[in-house]
């Protein structure tokens, strides 16, 4: 790849203001004379020919620019990508002090920290490498050296989406899964399994909101809905929570969470079951839960579903309410980065009129300070974690 600016091909867009964020869309430029292979690095300029920013261009994709640089002195090569990454690993390691807190952070949050179209997650010794951009992953024997570089002895297992290579024109043939690892976070032990099939049996980017759920939970009688792995019931047992039951439909997972509690030596209750007919089960025998979490998986990746995911968290959190007593505590989430806060907001109203209560929202949360947010790409807060008081 060239690193002289002169010599790098020319994207012009149509209009003459800058686009404002890092995605350019198809729509927005004018399509090149002569074929760029995707995720060349190229040099765009405005309608009238000005400098507006350098990135990876790829005609196939929806998101035909990933403007990485503004500043034309900025080479996209790779020493440019080692510098990103060490910025991102001492915002980690300097200013949130991360290794006092967990071995499983976010390395790399993509647009959060300057790199869009890379995820780096670590796992104890095991870094997983997720590539969303052709750009990237022309860029993989610079990303492990560095990574590598700050990791020194690290298992790093790189992947793509399959929607993602089919989108974006790369083939990534996976690694083989690592062996699975134990991850800590605030005391306490879980198990990570990356590339085993359910992603890795650990969200790191709850972690916060783990502790605060659980010091919230305590001498609560705690229902976790859509559980995974079980964090948040295993915290709360672990602070002090009366009891705790997890429900999720997936089988495989729930064997991971009974070994979570168990590494914690905490008593969790895990049941294999579609929330719905759970609820209404636990509504017709009387069930009562002084404290609930509902974390579903992200709903859609479809713009135009948008209305009907907000439709079923509606039906979720409402027969939710059900269950849970006058002065309970609700967490609800939403880790579907189409579905803004504010109707994430809107749904909870429509289901306090619907049942009849008065839901205090306490305090809205999102991921980790491991996964930043650039001004100028709010669509990168995709996760939202209500924390509500209902009467």
């Amino acid at each position: 790849m060239t690193d002289t600016a002169s010599a790098l091909p020319l994207i012009r867009l149509k209009s003459d203001r800058a686009p404002g964020h890092p995605w350019v869309w198809s729509a927005q430029v004018h399509k090149p004379e002569s074929r760029i292979p995707p995720g060349s690095v190229v040099d765009v300029v405005d309608a009238k020919g000005r400098f507006t920013g350098r990135g990876f261009w790829n005609g196939h994709a929806r998101i035909a620019l990933r403007l990485l640089a503004t500043d034309p002195a900025e080479t996209i090569d790779t020493h440019w990508i080692a510098a990103r990454i060490a910025r991102a690993v001492r915002l980690r390691r300097e200013l949130l002090q991360l290794d006092s807190q967990t071995d499983a952070w976010r390395v790399v949050h993509s647009e959060g920290d300057g790199l869009s179209g890379l995820i780096v997650d670590r796992y104890a010794d095991i870094l997983v490498v997720e590539y969303f951009a052709a750009g990237m992953w022309k860029f993989r024997d610079a990303i492990r050296e560095a990574l590598l570089a700050h990791f020194p002895g690290a298992r790093i297992y790189g992947f793509a989406e399959t929607h993602v290579q089919k989108q974006e024109s790369f083939d990534c043939r996976a690694d083989e899964p690592p062996v699975p690892v134990a991850v800590h976070e605030h005391g306490l032990a879980f198990h990570a399994a990356p590339g085993a099939g359910h992603k890795t049996g650990f969200f790191a980017d709850q972690r916060d909101n783990r502790r605060r759920f659980a010091e919230l939970a305590k001498g609560r009688r705690v229902l976790d809905l859509c559980c995974n792995a079980g964090g948040f019931a295993v915290h709360a047992m672990a602070a002090g929570a009366r009891e705790a039951i997890g429900v999720d439909m997936d089988a495989g997972i729930l064997e991971i969470a009974r070994a979570n509690a168990a590494a914690n030596n905490v008593a969790v209750d895990f049941q294999q079951a579609d929330i719905f007919d759970w609820l209404r089960a636990a509504v017709a025998r009387g069930e009562k839960y002084d404290a609930v979490i509902l974390d579903p998986a992200k709903l859609t990746r479809d713009r135009s579903k948008v209305f009907d995911a907000l439709k079923k968290y509606f039906a979720m959190n409402r027969l939710a309410l059900d269950v849970i007593p006058p002065g309970g505590l609700l967490l609800t989430c939403s880790c579907t980065g189409l579905v803004s806060e504010a109707d994430f907001l809107e749904m909870l109203r429509r289901v306090a009129i619907n049942a009849g209560r008065e839901i205090q929202i306490l305090e809205v949360r999102g991921a980790g300070t491991d996964h930043p947010v650039r001004a100028d790409v709010p669509e990168s807060r995709y996760l939202k974690a209500v924390f509500c008081r209902v009467e």
